[in-house]
């Protein structure tokens, strides 16, 4: 049994087909090709920082806009397909590491972002008391922090775990944090963020599952 977050990252990014995404890059938060808001929710950043960046696009597409984009993963697969993909991009830069412990050396060597970004990423899967703090530390003043997951499941909130592969195999587990929109708010609200905008944005079809996306600001 393990609660590991490499392995279980390094062995989704394994089951991840890996294929060159036909150009050009797009951003978005939703799980819909197309749906939704773009870059534009980072306000033209000239710093960049994705918590969990996966494939790498989001950190490529943002460094060939002429920003500075930096992701952090804490799979070395990824890690490894993502430079290789991308890693000519001028700008774009992809290192590998669990995010709290990036984000605590970032902030001790006083380095600063003007937008923290995770599209159904390490945000969702990382303990918001933990790594809020550390987020705001490494933000600039009135920087911003957006990110994008599922909605919790009805009268399902806060922590919960999860097996990988599909419940065949070994035993190995991650977990993740679930909040409706007004938690999010206050949550963020309570360490220290502004301007908090938290919403489920209707799927294109509103049978299907909907796209929570949150947005805040560190304070001056």
């Amino acid at each position: 049994m393990s609660h590991d977050l490499e392995t279980y990252w390094n062995r989704y990014g394994e089951g991840v087909k890996d294929e060159e995404p036909a150009e050009p890059l797009t951003f978005g938060w939703t799980q819909y090709d197309g749906h939704g808001p773009g870059e534009e929710l980072l306000e033209q950043p000239d710093t960049t920082l994705e918590l969990g960046f996966g494939r790498g696009r989001n950190v490529a597409y943002l460094a060939r806009k002429g920003v500075r984009a930096t992701g952090v993963d804490i799979s070395g697969v990824q890690c490894e397909r993502a430079r290789e993909r991308y890693g000519h991009v001028p700008g774009a830069r992809f290192e590998q590491g669990e995010v709290c412990r990036y984000l605590t050396t970032a902030g001790d060597d006083e380095e600063r972002f003007d937008a923290i970004y995770s599209v159904w990423g390490a945000l969702w899967f990382t303990d918001p008391e933990r790594l809020l703090p550390l987020v705001r530390q490494c933000l600039a003043p009135r920087g911003v922090l957006a990110f994008s997951n599922a909605p919790a499941v009805p009268g399902s909130y806060g922590v919960q775990g999860m097996y990988g592969a599909g419940f065949k195999g070994r035993r190995l587990w991650i977990y993740r944090w679930a909040y409706t929109p007004e938690d999010w708010t206050e949550i963020l609200e309570r360490h220290g963020f502004v301007d908090v905008d938290a919403q489920v944005l209707e799927a294109p079809d509103p049978e299907n599952v909907g796209t929570l996306i949150v947005r805040a600001r560190a304070p001056h």
